[in-house]
């Protein structure tokens, strides 16, 4: 379609809304004719295709902001005289041939600009500018201590991205030469393709998403605009990370072009076991023996921490083999600075051979408690089932 044919058509007209419709109105009635006239509601309908496709492309247009400010612009330079086709005076200052938007030559009068600056943006031509492009998500991993892991760490990474090249500082274009406005998205990089009553947004295809056209490539890049760069960087690990835990670093991945915001840094982490200590959220856990008289009768034992002092926990009388107790603040650090618990968790050890005092100690005891059987409660369940 010529850009002459563009600014004549009347897309309120074709809608059927006014020029001041709001953008619900337009989306309200492009709809209703949508449905109307969909070719899968209008089978072998010529007339009912074409003008599903006029009602797309009006829509195409009113419904982005930008694109609907400046074709009313240009319909209103055009319906005024201001512009004339084929070259003739009209009233207004300029002469102007619409087959020059796409040959790059026009015709300025007395009023100033060129005729492309005010349709450039329109047509594709020139008027808008290349857009920045955000630097692509860096993902990389760290192997840390367990030790590590609990208290936060300071470790280097170093990472490879892509960075705008250094023989082209990131044009993508040889020496003495310069990219071009990609005339396809106007230095977008996406185009939008309607699809029944929703338009989709899609990288172009031209520039691959760039927004521009390199004729003359760069030899190191070619064409690109990147290459690999190797970086070290001390990252800071926060307290408290679990194994295999992703953690997103705001604006420490690759940079961006043209300005462009750089990428995010994703760090994977692993946590080393530890031969003592194990994990339990923000909790650390331990496993501590104890032998059988210190179950039977209860006492105080020792417990070992992770990178601190020792412990002492008051055993209860009559524990049991499985019992957790709980030292307070001897865990992990959370992310409001305080610490998790430690969970201890008491083993009953059964020595293997006793000899001695220690075996005639145990006979005495096991002929004191004999009339008590440990498993008469398990018996009268089974009965009782």
């Amino acid at each position: 379609m010529s850009g002459k044919d563009y600014v004549e058509k009347d897309y309120y007209k074709v809608l059927g809304v006014p020029k001041d419709a709001t953008a619900t109105e337009i989306k309200k009635t492009y709809r209703k004719l949508a449905r109307e006239f969909h070719p899968d509601a209008n089978t072998g309908d010529a007339k009912a295709e074409d003008r599903f496709k006029d009602i797309s492309e009006a829509y195409d247009v009113l419904s982005d902001d930008k694109r609907r400010k400046e074709y009313d612009e240009a319909r209103s330079l055009f319906a005024n005289g201001g512009y004339r086709a084929g070259g003739g005076p009209g009233a207004g200052s300029y002469s102007f041939d619409f087959g020059d938007l796409f040959t790059g030559t026009q015709t300025t009068g007395a009023g100033g600009g060129g005729i492309g600056d005010v349709f450039g943006g329109l047509f594709g031509r020139g008027g808008r500018q290349a857009q920045p492009r955000r630097g692509a998500d860096v993902e990389t991993e760290v192997t840390l201590s367990f030790e590590e892991a609990v208290d936060g760490a300071t470790v280097p990474l170093r990472m490879t991205s892509q960075a705008p090249c250094r023989t082209c500082t990131g044009t993508g274009a040889k020496s003495g030469t310069t990219p071009r406005v990609c005339p396809t998205c106007v230095g977008a990089g996406t185009v939008s393709r309607g699809q029944g009553a929703f338009a989709l947004s899609e990288p172009c295809r031209d520039c691959k998403g760039r927004g521009m056209i390199v004729d003359d490539p760069c030899p190191d890049c070619h064409g690109s605009g990147r290459a690999s760069s190797a970086r070290t960087m001390q990252v800071r690990i926060p307290a408290g990370v679990q194994d295999s835990q992703r953690i997103r670093l705001k604006g420490k991945g690759a940079q961006g072009e043209r300005g462009g915001q750089p990428g995010d840094l994703y760090v994977t982490v692993h946590v080393d076991p530890h031969p003592v200590f194990g994990r339990k959220a923000d909790n650390l856990t331990v496993t501590v023996p104890v032998s059988f008289p210190e179950a039977a009768l209860g006492g105080t034992i020792e417990v070992p921490t992770l990178n601190g002092p020792s412990v002492k926990l008051k055993l209860p009388a009559g524990s049991a083999n499985g019992l957790t107790l709980r030292a307070r603040g001897k865990g992990a650090t959370r992310k409001d600075g305080t610490r998790g618990d430690l969970l201890v968790t008491v083993e009953v050890v059964v020595p293997k051979h006793v000899t001695g005092d220690a075996l005639s100690a145990l006979e005495q005891y096991r002929e004191a408690t004999a009339s008590e059987d440990p498993r008469a409660a398990l018996f009268r369940a089974a009965e009782g089932a």
